[in-house]
């Protein structure tokens, strides 16, 4: 994007006139003057992205991080002796890891909607104080029954809160800053496996303390955690650029008017202040680009969900003790986190999406062939070393995956939909991955490693179709910009309808 020239002077008159987002013409503040002053990429600019990140993505990769523990801590709490305890046998503790699912899929769509009719600060606190309080009752549970309707309840109260993140992110950054700070805030869920552990071990040695088991302590203390944190989040917590109580002015302008030019083009504009209506939600689900972007998720969502539940009975099954099997998970979890972060970083440094997604996808797929090659229980060492490719690769496409539709999607209530939909749908993997793991294939597990290499190759193949849809839209909207010229174009629309055609424009660009 090119850098923005000082033709207007800081104090010149605010009397001017500008056409604002809905078409309307309206009077210049002295701040926006000032805003259009300040470069896109200069040092200035910089300094007032730093303030932003430092207020929120700090907190939303805590937020994240509480979340991701106690939807998975059930992998912890089983090797803490919970099957054992409510007598479960066969294909029980899949149906439990499971029904979360359910209704976490179904629900993620309808969230943001609400999000975005609401505050996010608001709607996120109430999210949070809900599973807090699910996760903590989960600890007083005495039967199989309790555990399927702790889980079906938590899954209720968590399933709006990724969707509502990762969409808040967006009306923050440009396209090629927002993965970057999607992976700090995504990496929490790769480090939740690592404190997980972690805090596993440390609790079970509450066992046998006021009468309840190892378990049970962690799912009562990892709950009360996000309700202490809903009491405070719903202050700390900033909705958007437009009302940033912590921003002067002229730095809400500067952030408000640099979103609205990033079409990817350098042409036209695009708004996050677009109201809710039924045509985005018909567009937003309707856009066949998303449903292929959901069948690239499900690679994902297939391999990590069950390989969370079941990572700890793999090591636990490879001769460690049930402490040092939460214990070595650490390693694993702080590798993934890593290569998060570096493709992130590279993939927003060569703007380009697609590559990543397919390299991530592959080193899962190495990790898988061994695991499915390699004799267990036997070379302990070795099966215990492609864990850690198989988390790498399957943790990192994921952030890049949401970004680039997320870059693909406008106005904002089109994303919103776009982006729930994408996160809905894609999650039912997660029904697959918790059923695939079975306890009588231990510790070699050949169904689920096999299903997660056959969904990770079919999720490379579909980033390849998706690829080249994009390129073909943009060469179409290239071609039609030389034949006829961008005032010819533009004369077409009024402001408000541009506006509404969101990625649809002549002048959107999708990434690669």
């Amino acid at each position: 994007m090119a850098s923005v020239t000082n033709d207007m002077k800081v104090g010149a008159e605010s009397q001017e006139s500008k056409i604002d987002d809905v078409g309307e013409k309206r009077e210049v503040s002295d701040s926006e003057l000032e805003a259009t002053a300040i470069d896109y990429d200069g040092p200035e600019a910089r300094r007032i992205l730093a303030k932003v990140d430092w207020r929120l993505v700090p907190v939303l990769s805590l937020l994240y991080l509480v979340a991701f523990i106690d939807r998975s801590n059930i992998g912890n709490a089983k090797v803490a002796g919970l099957t054992t305890d409510l007598n479960m046998h066969g294909l029980q503790y899949n149906t439990a890891v499971t029904l979360f699912f359910v209704p976490y899929t179904l629900l993620e769509v309808p969230s943001n909607i609400v999000l975005k009719l609401m505050r996010p600060s608001r709607w996120i606190a109430i999210l949070m104080l809900a599973w807090g309080l699910v996760m903590t009752l989960m600890g007083l549970i005495t039967s199989y029954g309790g555990l399927l309707a702790g889980r079906f309840f938590l899954g209720v109260a968590e399933s709006g809160f990724f969707p509502a993140a990762t969409f808040l992110l967006t009306l923050w950054y440009r396209r090629y800053e927002v993965q970057r700070r999607m992976a700090v805030f995504y990496v929490a869920a790769s480090l939740s496996g690592a404190f997980s552990g972690l805090l596993a071990f440390a609790i079970q040695k509450l066992d046998g303390y006021d009468g309840r088991e190892g378990w049970q302590w962690i799912f009562i203390i990892e709950g009360l955690i996000p309700v202490a944190l809903a009491l405070v989040i719903w202050k700390a917590l900033p909705d958007s650029p437009e009302t940033a109580s912590f921003l002067t002015q002229t730095e809400r302008d500067f952030l408000v008017r640099r979103l609205a030019e990033e079409t990817g083009s350098g042409h036209g504009k695009v708004t996050n202040q677009d109201k809710m209506g039924k045509n985005f939600v018909i567009a937003g689900m309707s856009d066949w680009k998303v449903w292929a972007a959901v069948v690239i998720f499900w690679g994902n969502t297939v391999g990590v969900y069950g390989f969370t539940a079941t990572v700890p009975t793999v090591i636990n099954g490879l001769g460690y003790s049930a402490a040092n099997a939460q214990l070595l998970t650490i390693p694993i979890y702080v590798f993934a986190s890593i290569m998060t972060i570096i493709f992130a970083w590279w993939s927003d440094k060569l703007q380009t999406r697609s590559p990543f997604i397919i390299a991530g996808f592959l080193t899962a797929c190495c990790g898988f062939i061994a695991q499915l090659a390699i004799p267990h229980p036997k070379h302990p060492g070795l099966t215990y070393g492609f864990l850690f490719p198989v988390a790498g690769g399957l943790y990192c496409p994921f952030i890049i995956l949401v970004s680039w539709i997320a870059n693909s999607l406008a106005p904002s209530s089109k994303r919103a939909v776009g982006m729930a939909l994408l996160i809905s749908v894609g999650n039912m993997g997660g029904i697959m991955g918790s059923n695939i793991y079975l306890e009588r294939e231990k510790p070699k597990y050949t169904t689920g490693f096999g299903v997660s290499l056959a969904m990770c190759c079919g999720s490379v193949l579909m980033t390849v179709v998706l690829r080249w849809a994009y390129q073909r839209e943009n060469h179409k909207r290239e071609a039609l910009l030389r034949e006829h010229g961008e005032d010819a174009i533009r004369a077409r629309y009024s402001d408000a309808e541009m506006l509404d055609l969101g990625d649809k424009s002549p002048f959107f660009k999708y990434t690669l």
